[in-house]
């Protein structure tokens, strides 16, 4: 019996390198939850993706899941993954087909009629995601509802494949390769900075798992991170749920000023648990209209205020800084 929303993706993929944005992850882990697992599939196999698999399975708001789709169809198809082997480096496309049911150029298309997309995957992709016996990690989507980072996405992938043994060290340079990340952030400290304390931090406050982390230095130099982790105790998920429950008082924030709201409006802006609250043709908007609410709370709905301020107090940094 197949189970419902179970991701099951070859070792190889896990640990390949590839680049994909949090849309594009969801749109090929929609695919994924299709595939009978233990079965083998034909790569010819044409899949459809909704958008309310979307909100199915990650819990995103129909409006944002409309969008997404549409986001992660525009280039998915150009996608590379790039395949390591003792022998070997092979880069192959994710898919060989994608089709849209809609014949008008996306700029003139309406996010809510981005309802669905068919894609086949690549000849080369189809093994490493169907039939596997062995060397393979498996983990539900549900997972991954409420994570904004595909950084965030890739290191519960990895952190998951380890479960078992419960700690894992990678080597710096594979991380950098794993996320394709090339020339960038090439100071440790930015890397550090801008990619894996926003994406552990997400991990903690959003799935199934804790994590721990430290670096491992070859002389003066960061070489490794080490990764310890463990599935969160069912009450803890409970006592973090209640705490973000009873933590919307509007009383506890004071005024914020103007650079605080042009950096945490653009922050809020693309939170997957306020995403519904957008009719925005584009992130900027919908920030400006948060703004507005962060500077005269007093103003807005008292309802959709506190939504606004819990997202500010629990999923930022503004409860550490203030």
């Amino acid at each position: 019996m197949k189970k419902e929303g179970l991701i099951v993706k070859s070792n190889q993929v896990i640990e390949a390198g590839y680049e994909l944005t949090t849309s594009e992850q969801r749109l090929i882990l929609s695919a994924i939850e299709q595939i009978p697992k233990g079965v083998h599939v034909s790569s010819k196999t044409i899949y459809q993706v909704n958008a309310s698999d979307f909100v199915r399975l990650f819990d995103v708001h129909e409006k944002t899941a409309y969008r997404d789709l549409k986001e992660a169809a525009g280039k998915l198809y150009e996608r590379s993954i790039v395949i390591r082997t003792k022998e070997k480096t092979t880069r192959i496309r994710w898919l060989q087909m994608l089709e849209v049911k809609n014949p008008y150029f996306e700029d003139v298309i309406r996010d809510s009629e981005w309802q669905s997309v068919l894609v086949m995957f690549s000849e080369a992709v189809t093994p490493l995601l169907s039939d596997l016996k062995s060397e393979f990690t498996k983990y539900l989507a549900s997972d991954l509802k409420g994570l904004s980072s595909s950084y965030a996405i890739r290191f519960y992938e990895l952190i998951k494949q380890y479960e078992s043994i419960g700690s894992r060290e990678i080597a710096i340079i594979d991380l950098r390769f794993m996320l394709c990340l090339q020339d960038k952030y090439p100071l440790f400290g930015n890397l550090q900075q801008r990619i894996i304390d926003p994406a552990i931090k997400e991990i903690n406050e959003k799935t199934p798992m804790q994590v721990q982390y430290e670096f491992r230095k070859t002389g003066r130099k960061v070489t490794h991170i080490k990764l310890k982790f463990k599935e969160k105790p069912k009450q803890a998920q409970i006592a973090t749920e209640t705490l973000k429950a009873t933590s919307d008082s509007l009383n506890t924030i004071k005024p914020l000023t103007e650079p605080q709201i042009a950096k945490y409006s653009m922050i809020l802006c693309k939170l997957g648990s306020i995403s519904d609250l957008s009719n925005f043709p584009d992130y900027p908007a919908f920030a400006n209209w948060i703004g507005n609410i962060l500077r005269n709370p007093e103003k807005a709905d008292e309802q959709i205020a506190k939504r606004i301020f819990t997202a500010l107090k629990t999923e930022t940094d503004y409860s550490k800084k203030n």
